[in-house]
């Protein structure tokens, strides 16, 4: 293979640095998670849990896990499914906010933004990421200079800037979409095994109360009453934590990405929008 046919290095690579696109995964557009991919981590975190839970099989901790019944495995896998999907988030933010670093605007004082300047930025642009779409902040400059090399209209950029930052905002709230609906659901697992473990609980009472002999045999008797007290509060002690966990991680890393999304608008308006300069056919139509 010829030196000139080797592919070029750049400092921003997704196909290399996105953590879904190195497990072999179509990785989601920006900070959206491929749904696949974070059920099989949930999954996989869900049978490692309950395999370490295996030796503890006499713990209390363990019962609360492995003999409340299948709506407690649901919240679980659900809880680790979140999880997964949040961590994913998490690495794709971080990869998303390593662009703030590099300014594709050359920095000289003598240098004019304008149609006739914007192949220079495009040159620096793709020095730097392999693939401008796929990062937030170049995906934006790309759209709002390719405007500007087709139509030649400066005052047109800043505008292009705010439509991309409102659908990039809506998106954002998109992304977060299957996790909040799952803080939703886990606290509803709880209740439905609470109802079941009381349902249990009052048709083991009413059995007691049928067959009512020995102080000895209702007092035996009880005991298999009582393990459905257990799930009816084990289920919904353990969907309420999980929940309120969920949650803040959610608040949080949505305000750091919110963040991201004014640090992005703020890069754009002082190494862009900053370097413009209305042409003498604009100043003209103004």
């Amino acid at each position: 293979m010829s030196v000139s046919n080797l592919p070029i290095a750049v400092p921003l690579s997704w196909a290399q640095d996105d953590v879904e696109s190195r497990c072999g995964f179509r990785g989601g557009q920006f900070t959206q998670v491929n749904n696949l991919l974070s059920f099989l981590i949930g999954a996989a975190l869900t049978v490692a849990f309950y395999s370490a839970l295996i030796p503890l099989h006499d713990s209390q901790f363990a019962r609360i896990f492995r003999e409340r019944g299948p709506t407690q495995h649901c919240t679980t896998l659900l809880t680790f499914w979140s999880l997964a999907i949040l961590w994913l988030k998490w690495r794709k933010l971080a990869l998303q906010r390593r662009s703030l670093a590099f300014v594709v605007v050359p920095e000289s004082p003598d240098f004019v933004l304008s149609s006739g300047t914007v192949e220079q930025v495009f040159e620096r642009v793709y020095a730097t990421v392999d693939d401008p779409r796929r990062f937030l902040l170049f995906n934006r400059i790309v759209i709002a200079l390719g405007n500007l090399r087709n139509l030649g209209r400066v005052s047109d950029v800043d505008e292009i800037f705010r439509s991309q930052g409102d659908q990039e905002a809506s998106s954002l709230e998109t992304s977060y979409s299957v996790v909040q609906g799952f803080v939703w659901a886990i606290p509803v697992l709880g209740f439905i095994g609470t109802v079941l473990g009381l349902s249990d609980a009052i048709g083991g009472f009413g059995s007691v109360l049928e067959s009512a002999g020995e102080i000895s045999e209702i007092t035996q008797a009880l005991k298999g009453v009582t393990a459905g007290l257990y799930t009816a509060f084990d289920t919904t002690l353990v969907a309420l934590v999980a929940a309120l966990v969920i949650q803040l991680l959610l608040t949080f890393l949505k305000k750091s990405e919110e963040e991201f999304l004014d640090s992005c608008a703020d890069y754009c308006s002082r190494h862009v929008v900053g370097r413009l300069r209305v042409m003498p056919f604009e100043r003209a139509q103004v």
